[in-house]
């Protein structure tokens, strides 16, 4: 069984790179076995997880492992149908690259202003350079706190076009539910009706994910 693999990057934190990987993972976890590999030595993504409390813990296993992320991948036991990949916010850490060649998908997540839109070019450049080591790997923006009212948000349609790397069209909106489930330690999936939209933009960017 080959595991799907998809790694969450960007150079600039606080963007919503462990947000968008622990409710990817928790969705993923509705399809078959997934794990989290927490790759970034600040532990979020670890340190998520802890917060849950019992019987209440969260859908997919967090496993920090920062190297040889392909050899944890290939013994895995049992083997996993999807692994996500909690990158450091650092495109030159070498977790990051170890990440990007071991990866099937590569997910940026971006906030919806110029100054992010910017930084999210270095991971571009180090794409590139990975897609050499790695040639599949498929890479797209993933826009977090989308907000259609705000004009700003509006304007980035236009500017994300121009950009290397396309970007998904389904988003993730600001809402107060992505911070309560990282509170609680669960996934927006686990708060019932305060999460629910939250977790149907997640489901629509698995769907789109399927599709590509």
């Amino acid at each position: 069984m080959t595991t799907l693999v998809y790694a969450v990057a960007n150079h600039k934190g606080g963007v919503g790179k462990t947000t968008l990987s622990m409710n990817l993972a928790a969705g993923l976890a509705r399809r078959g076995t997934c794990a989290v590999i927490d790759a970034d030595p600040q532990g979020s993504a670890t340190l998520w997880a802890r917060i849950a409390r019992a019987p209440q813990a969260f859908p997919a296993p967090v496993h920090a492992v920062t190297d040889h992320l392909a050899s944890w991948l290939s013994a895995a036991r049992p083997p996993l149908d999807y692994a996500v990949i909690d990158c450091p916010p650092a495109v030159d850490s070498p977790s990051t690259a170890l990440a990007l060649q071991s990866a099937d998908v590569l997910l940026i997540p971006v906030l919806p202003s110029p100054m992010d839109l910017w930084a999210s070019t270095r991971i571009e450049e180090m794409f590139q350079t990975v897609r050499q080591r790695n040639p599949s790997i498929r890479a797209y923006l993933v826009v977090n706190q989308a907000d259609p009212r705000n004009a700003m948000a509006r304007g980035m349609e236009a500017a994300l076009q121009e950009l290397a790397v396309p970007a998904l069209h389904n988003k993730m909106a600001r809402r107060a539910s992505y911070r309560s489930a990282a509170l609680e330690g669960v996934s927006v999936y686990d708060l019932g009706t305060r999460g629910r939209l939250a977790a149907c933009e997640i489901e629509a960017i698995i769907e789109e994910l399927s599709r590509l």
